[in-house]
């Protein structure tokens, strides 16, 4: 099955995942380089939940999940700020950002790709 055919179903078989609001985006700079570290929710629960990357500056449009979680509260929430603390510790200038889901919904259609420096995404 074709990586933009999975994409497809993944995004329609999570028809309510809607950008959560709050501190759990982010966005992130070096220079330049821009990333965006979004957690997404289905409308009004905290799970399921999805860890979405995006270099901005790099691939626009594209979107990478790193992590998932179907079953364990605050997973998505620990694993964000793990991946954020490590990018500041790489020198990147991370900032909560609420306007960081503009544009989202229009890169969930993106093909997922896992980054090599991270884990893939769990189903926890």
């Amino acid at each position: 099955m074709s990586d933009k055919i999975l994409a497809v179903l993944l995004v329609a078989m999570l028809p309510g995942l809607s950008i959560a609001q709050g501190s759990q985006n982010y966005l992130c700079t070096y220079g330049d380089l821009q990333r965006r570290v979004e957690i997404l929710y289905e409308t009004g629960v905290t799970l399921p939940c999805e860890v979405h990357y995006y270099k901005d500056s790099e691939v626009p449009g594209e979107m990478q999940v790193l992590w998932r979680a179907m079953n364990e509260a605050g997973y998505c929430e620990a694993k964000t700020q793990e991946f954020v603390t490590k990018l500041k510790a790489l020198g990147w200038s991370c900032e909560a950002n609420d306007d960081a889901a503009i544009g989202a919904e229009q890169d969930a259609m993106a093909e997922p790709d896992v980054p090599d420096e991270e884990e893939p995404a769990d189903d926890q």
